[in-house]
């Protein structure tokens, strides 16, 4: 029989975390350090990146840390350098940063547009590109990126940042199928509502944070955690067969239409 327990362990593995030092992405290299994996923890704010291999340090897992802008060409494949030169091999990136500037389109300016797309669309690519070469090369590997249920569900002022996230779902497919006779998985992460300090003005507005959490079939916020456990899946064997993938971790907001409406009476 499979040993179903050891499809999950990230024993011996390498991973790279791009967005470590806050949010998902620190909770993703926690996660994989966690399960095993020796973790960079990369972000352009480095001084965080580092307070996060810190303290996987203390938990007793395996972590360096990074500085790198994840918008910046150079400084990815620098990173990607870095990483290579470290493990010598490179099972696992994540890269997580994005970019938000909730404007109408009516409103957004080139200056706007071009801060969004370079992030999170070029972003992307620059981070594919750098790491699935040296993964192509090596004929195997994990590479897992961060889209959102904006991709498919919107409100006004996040047009624009919504057709990035879809662009991001689109970009998965496209390279799991150039890369996938290499064994490279590709696939992406689609999380709704998540406690992260990047969210935390929400919770001054406590309107607003509970209008969120009634889009959710539990009526709360996600954690930082529960995504990042989505992430650990796909950077496992457990997801040996799945590739070009975008899996959704947004408490059901996909799967209803809004809140309750109250005109059905609900179990309690």
């Amino acid at each position: 029989m499979t040993d179903y327990r050891k499809l999950f362990d990230l024993t011996g593995k390498t991973a790279v975390v791009l967005g470590a030092a806050s949010g998902i992405g620190k909770s993703s290299a926690e996660a994989l350090a966690s399960l095993g994996a020796r973790v960079l923890c990369a972000d352009r704010a480095q001084e965080g990146a580092e307070a996060t291999a810190a303290a996987i340090g203390r938990q007793g897992g395996s972590a360096t840390s990074a500085s790198c802008d994840a918008a910046d060409r150079a400084d990815v494949e620098a990173l990607a350098g870095k990483a290579l030169a470290e493990f010598q091999r490179i099972d696992i990136a994540v890269t997580t940063p994005g970019l938000n500037i909730r404007k109408t389109i009516l409103d957004y300016t080139e200056e706007d547009l071009d801060r969004v797309i370079n992030l999170n669309v070029k972003g992307t690519v620059w981070f594919f590109q750098a790491f699935g070469r040296i993964m192509v090369k090596q004929q195997g590997g994990s590479l897992i990126a961060c889209s959102s249920v904006r991709a498919v569900t919107i409100e006004p002022g996040l047009a624009v940042y919504g057709s990035t996230k879809a662009a991001i779902g689109l970009l998965v497919k496209g390279f799991a199928s150039e890369v996938g006779r290499s064994g490279v998985r590709v696939n992406a992460i689609a999380p709704s509502i998540a406690e992260t300090a990047l969210t935390g003005p929400f919770k001054q507005r406590p309107d607003i944070y509970s209008l969120y959490a009634g889009h959710t079939v539990f009526n709360r916020w996600s954690s930082a955690d529960e995504v990042a456990t989505a992430v650990a899946y796909l950077a496992s064997d457990a997801a040996s067969y799945v590739s070009g993938s975008t899996l959704f971790v947004d408490g059901g907001w996909t799967a209803v239409d809004g809140p309750p409406t109250g005109l059905t009476q609900l179990a309690r």
